[in-house]
């Protein structure tokens, strides 16, 4: 008989979804399900308690998501059905067949307006559509489930999928001068170190249900992020700093998206990785 635990990864082929994949392939532990939208439509409740019903899960992790942010402004009704409504029928669906549910969000639900890192418990105050249908999905989740587990994280990227540091990457193959703004600050976060602490969590078998926070370890603006990416590609392309005001977006973005980990690390004792080697690693990977 097998005694694996099944996890359900949803958003299979964005960029966390795509890195579980990666550990997935050498981890014997456990079994996988990945679903995109046409295997699981989690917008659909039918849909998604039939699912359940059909299957033997053990931990959800919802790594779906609307991610355009700018596109969200006005694709106001796919970005609540996906954000919001869908993570209420997820959570739903994990109490009624006593499935673990971990969540992921975002430092959107943040205005940024903080002169410190972030903790779980500071108020919350989106700026943009995306983040308030990303809060509300939060509170969907624990009004449905309060035994959810909500991972807010930062400036994700990986060798999957588009991300800055992958557009950056190509910017810099192509121009011989980028500018990238330099008064936004935040911390990146590597999704294969994201994973990891997700995992970590699910190993212990010790679900403490609330919001935690997750990043690697840093304080910079995109500009000094995309100056460390060049110093890894060695390029001759000039990283030029500007204001967000020069750089034209549909929807505000917080100003400083620092979150504080703490509450993960002692929780759960989660590794943390410097910014500079995790961006290392992931570039070493993208070139190879």
């Amino acid at each position: 008989m097998d005694n694996k635990k099944t996890i359900l990864i949803t958003g299979a082929n964005g960029q966390l979804g795509q890195a579980f994949r990666e550990i997935a392939e050498v981890n014997i532990k456990y079994s996988f399900i990945f679903t995109d939208k046409s295997a699981l439509d989690i917008t659909n409740q039918n849909a998604v308690n039939n699912f359940f019903a059909a299957n033997n899960i053990d931990v959800c992790i919802n790594c779906a998501a609307y991610t355009a942010v700018d596109k969200a402004e006005t694709e106001n009704e796919i970005a609540i059905a996906v954000n919001t409504i869908a993570v209420g029928f997820l959570a739903k669906a994990c109490k009624n067949t006593h499935t673990q549910f971990i969540h992921i969000s975002t430092d959107y639900v943040f205005d940024g307006t903080a002169t410190q890192p972030y903790q779980p418990t500071n108020a919350t105050n989106p700026i943009n559509f995306y983040g308030l249908t990303k809060l509300n999905g939060e509170l969907l989740a624990i009004k449905e489930n309060t035994q959810t587990i909500i991972i807010r994280t930062a400036w994700v990227y990986s060798q999957f999928g588009n991300n800055f540091v992958k557009t950056m990457l190509r910017l810099m193959a192509q121009k011989h001068s980028i500018d990238v703004v330099n008064d936004q600050y935040g911390a990146p976060t590597n999704a294969a170190d994201l994973v990891e602490a997700i995992m970590c969590i699910i190993n212990t078998n010790n679900f403490v249900a609330g919001i935690y926070h997750y990043t690697n370890i840093g304080n910079i603006t995109w500009f000094e992020f995309a100056k460390e990416i060049a110093n890894n590609l060695k390029t001759t392309c000039i990283v030029q700093p500007i204001p967000s005001a020069q750089f034209k977006n549909a929807a505000a973005r917080p100003t400083y998206s620092i979150l504080n980990s703490s509450k993960i690390i002692e929780m759960y004792n989660v590794p943390m990785y410097n910014w500079q080697l995790s961006l290392q690693k992931c570039i070493n990977t993208i070139l190879q």
